[in-house]
């Protein structure tokens, strides 16, 4: 397998003999370059010693040196850079389309290696490497993890550029995007990003001192504020109550204003939610920080610790929903304030992504930092994938790790990555 072989050059796995060349002239590596995932040579800017002469520039690897031909290199004159052609099998000479004869070396992938690396792919169970792990080292694993984490928060990254780009560059609209979808806690994620980029910030702007204009703004867009999405035998009650009826007369009166369109408020998801999720609650606490004006980008960049965060989106809702979490349907009295592992989930997803991709857009580098510590001072995550690395042994302590381990399992271990994976390092060069 040619994976196999570039791992085996990368890792020099080829073993202790002095390699050689197939025409006899002593090769020695002294760096194998970096691996190249996208279109042309396999490994840039690689140094090599080819008896005792320094060269620098690409390698090709092929299980067979026939394979330059059957893709084609041979024309490509983006393989002219190319200082040795490495291969499991030299069955021909290869030049190229320059009309330079390559050098070629033969290097064999280790018998435990395709060993372990099949014993990986057949493993059942989840994770694969789980024999190993207690007998990592510790540093390894912490390098592994903080390495990892900061992986997830550029992939975070990505998403707030795009809502940046998508927004003409403005980042206060961005960051409202962004925390808007963390209110989805998940399930209503998606639809959390669709309502928000339906609110008009600028026209919220201007009724910011008036927190029922803009719940009647947030539930209005969000389709709350139709009758065919309240039960039957709670939209009389609603009715009665007048709330309901006053909302539905001030977002009228502001749709028309604005020229707004609502989303469509079935792609809310209800089913199996805890009533302190159901949107309508999440939204008008969304009001109520949106009113305060306690948060913003400027606030999130100036975050100092996890204590100050918490005080950040201390919020409450207004006070039907106090005895509400829907329309007509009155319950007990509650604050319905965001409790701290709700808070810890959005300064997770919303609030340190924000601070680490802004950071990264004014190349700050302050910033950047800053969220990479204050994620490692927020405690660990309690989720399924956290739970599987426990059992293994794997001291799981902080929001970072847990961060971490939700990378590590969607994006090397579902794709079984493990020629990726520091800890698939370990599990392969094992005897």
């Amino acid at each position: 397998m040619e994976r196999l072989l570039h791992y085996t050059w990368a890792h020099r796995l080829y073993g202790a003999s002095p390699l050689v060349t197939t025409d006899g002239r002593r090769v020695e590596i002294i760096d194998p370059g970096l691996h190249n995932d996208n279109a042309g040579p396999d490994f840039f800017n690689a140094k090599i010693k080819i008896d005792g002469e320094m060269w620098a520039g690409n390698i090709e690897i092929h299980s067979m040196s026939s394979d330059w031909m059957r893709h084609g290199h041979q024309r490509d004159a983006n393989y002219n850079n190319v200082i040795l052609h490495v291969v499991e099998h030299a069955d021909t000479d290869v030049w190229t389309a320059a009309g330079k004869q390559l050098l070629q070396v033969e290097i064999h992938v280790p018998e435990e290696v395709e060993r372990n690396y099949a014993d990986l792919l057949r493993e059942d169970k989840y994770p694969p490497c789980y024999k190993i792990i207690p007998t990592l080292p510790a540093i390894a694993v912490h390098q592994w993890l903080d390495s990892l984490s900061v992986e997830r928060l550029e992939q975070k990254m990505m998403r707030i550029q795009g809502y940046a780009d998508r927004l003409s560059g403005d980042w206060e609209n961005a960051f409202f995007v962004t925390l808007a979808r963390s209110f989805g806690f998940g399930i209503n994620g998606d639809a959390f990003e669709e309502w928000a980029f339906h609110i008009p910030l600028q026209a919220c702007g201007k009724h910011r001192d008036n927190l029922f204009q803009i719940e009647a703004l947030f539930l209005g867009q969000a389709g709350l504020l139709e009758d065919d999405m309240i039960p039957e035998y709670h939209l009389s009650f609603a009715q009665e109550e007048g709330y309901y009826t006053k909302l539905q007369g001030e977002y009228h009166f502001l749709r028309h204003k604005f020229s707004l369109t609502a989303m469509n408020g079935m792609h809310w998801n209800f089913l199996r939610l805890r009533p302190q999720n159901f949107p309508h609650i999440r939204l008008v606490q969304l009001a109520q920080l949106y009113c305060s004006q306690q948060v913003n980008l400027s606030v999130i960049a100036d975050l100092a610790d996890i204590e100050e965060a918490y005080k950040v989106f201390d919020t409450h809702v207004s006070p039907y929903w106090t005895t509400h979490y829907g329309f007509g349907a009155e319950s007990g009295f509650a604050e319905k304030k965001l409790q701290k592992r709700s808070i810890d989930l959005i300064l997770v997803n919303a609030a340190l992504p924000m601070l680490f991709a802004y950071g990264r857009h004014r190349l700050k580098q302050e910033y950047c930092q800053r969220a990479v510590n204050l994620l490692a001072m927020l405690k660990a995550e309690n989720n399924r994938y956290v739970r599987m690395w426990s059992e293994t042994g794997l001291l799981v302590a902080t929001a970072s790790d847990s961060q971490a381990l939700i990378q590590l399992k969607t994006h090397y271990c579902d794709r079984k990555d493990c020629l990726r994976c520091r800890f698939g390092y370990y599990y392969l060069k094992r005897m």
